[in-house]
């Protein structure tokens, strides 16, 4: 199904793509489904240059031409409009989609979270395992889901995701899903602000259920699917503080896209070491700015792009107009452990702290370690909020693939590292879980930075407790 982008058409009284003019944007289908929103109207030549489309690394750049039977108009830079420089058309459409989803995501999330707040906690339920999962858990779920199917066909979509439908499906939880049926019709029915199209009626709660369901994809070396973590840091969402919506396709094994939508995330650094609610406060008492608290993001890349980007959430009533001022993101350029921050998980229950605060001593760490929920840590590598990110699980606990799979690529693609605690690859083909991990997980924001910790680990570990 195509998208419903034409009439989200705007001015944009600004440079794009190099050109110094007023352009109206419109859509174009590149490809398998890829489009470019770049028509300036100022030019009346007969070829759509897309210029600075780097197959590896940024300062590598080639010159495409597409034909155009009609009126067409000059580009030079994909890379101010927020694009990936892959190849045209390849996981375009995917990676549009996918971070249009997890935009109404947020949205989503945002209300829950609200209302869980100004309430009380009785739309939170407790899984099997303990954790804490809300109505926002399997709404999200149940949405990405709807979307991805309608939007790519549903025999082309595979998804493995965290939540099941064995809780919303039992005689004493009508309620329950009443709630969850009634945020993802609310949700759904605003999918024209983000591009896409809504459903014709509202979904019924057998619907509902079925797109929560059909998430059943073992996962596997072989084909193509989505890994998803409709919140990730379940906790954090709960408690009023940093939570993600994170969603990453991968095919044969190998992670080729990753959007991470981080609803909290604030955009002075300083503030992620602060409780949100804190800061909740603290807005309302002073004038609003550009760099407000409630400014959440939505960081995205593809496989082989050399560049991750990040756009504003849709706040209010405004219109998500691609790529919704993108910026480019970057690993930070700090190598010496000194002056570098580590981020590990909050809770303790999945993660040595102790381990960790004595690795970070050995190694020269000074500052005070940033605990933050979710993979919002991920995300802070990869903007250059910080540079390291330690996670050394305990005996018995197994990393699943959602929780890792869309932070890892982007900050790849930002220009960091992220490999188990042997110096290897994390392997995304196993099913379910990371299967065969040495030991932990080890993000970097460089190489050098990340051998040194690397060999930090190989020094300390067998005097630890793990």
């Amino acid at each position: 199904m195509p998208l419903n982008c034409s009439s989200l058409a705007t001015k944009f009284p600004h440079t794009l793509g190099g050109l110094k003019t007023t352009a109206t944007t419109t859509t174009i289908h590149v490809g398998r489904g890829g489009f470019f929103n770049l028509f300036n109207k100022t030019h009346q030549n007969n070829s759509l240059y897309i210029a600075s489309l780097s197959l590896n690394k940024r300062n590598s750049s080639q010159r495409y031409c597409l034909s155009s039977s009609s009126s067409s108009f000059v580009m030079e830079d994909t890379k101010d409009m927020g694009f990936s420089t892959l190849e045209p058309g390849k996981y375009s459409k995917e990676l549009d989609i996918a971070v249009r989803a997890v935009q109404m995501a947020c949205f989503l999330c945002q209300k829950v979270q609200e209302s869980l707040i100004s309430k009380t906690t009785s739309q939170v339920q407790a899984k099997d395992d303990n954790s804490p999962v809300t109505i926002a858990d399997w709404s999200v779920q149940a949405t990405v889901s709807w979307i991805l199917s309608e939007t790519l066909g549903s025999r082309n979509v595979a998804i493995i995701a965290e939540e099941d439908v064995q809780t919303l499906s039992k005689a004493d939880s009508a309620g329950l899903l009443e709630a969850v049926v009634q945020t993802v019709n609310d949700c759904l029915a605003e999918a024209p602000r983000f591009g896409l199209k809504a459903p014709g009626t509202s979904l019924g709660s057998s619907e509902v259920l079925e797109a929560i369901s059909r998430c059943n994809s073992t996962g596997g070396p072989n084909g193509r699917f989505w890994a998803l973590d409709p919140v990730d840091g379940t906790l954090g969402f709960v408690r009023g503080d940093q939570y993600a919506v994170a969603l990453a396709l991968i095919e044969d094994g190998e992670v080729v896209l990753g959007v991470l939508g981080c609803p909290n995330y604030p955009m002075r650094k300083e503030w992620l070491s602060y409780h949100h609610r804190y800061h909740r406060i603290i807005s309302k008492l002073t004038p609003p700015t550009s760099e407000s608290w409630d400014k959440g993001c939505v960081i995205y890349t593809r496989r082989g792009s050399g560049e991750a980007w990040m756009q504003p959430l849709i706040q209010g009533h405004k219109k998500l107009v691609w790529p919704n001022s993108a910026t480019p993101v970057k690993v930070s350029t700090i190598e010496n452990p000194a002056l570098a921050t580590f981020c590990e998980p909050v809770e303790k229950a999945n993660s040595s702290h102790s381990f960790t605060a004595g690795l970070a001593h050995s190694v020269g760490l000074r500052k005070q370690p940033l605990r933050v929920y979710s993979m919002v840590k991920y995300a802070a590598i990869a903007r250059g909020d910080a540079e390291i990110f330690m996670k050394f699980a305990r005996a018995g606990y197994k990393e699943k693939i959602w929780d890792h799979a869309a932070g890892v690529i982007i900050i790849q693609e930002a220009g960091g590292v992220v490999t188990d605690a042997g110096g290897r690859p994390l392997d995304f083909s196993k099913g379910m879980y990371l299967e065969g991990l040495d030991r932990g997980i080890i993000a970097c924001a460089g190489a050098k930075l990340h051998e040194k910790i690397i060999r930090a680990v190989d020094a300390s570990w067998n005097s630890s407790s793990l």
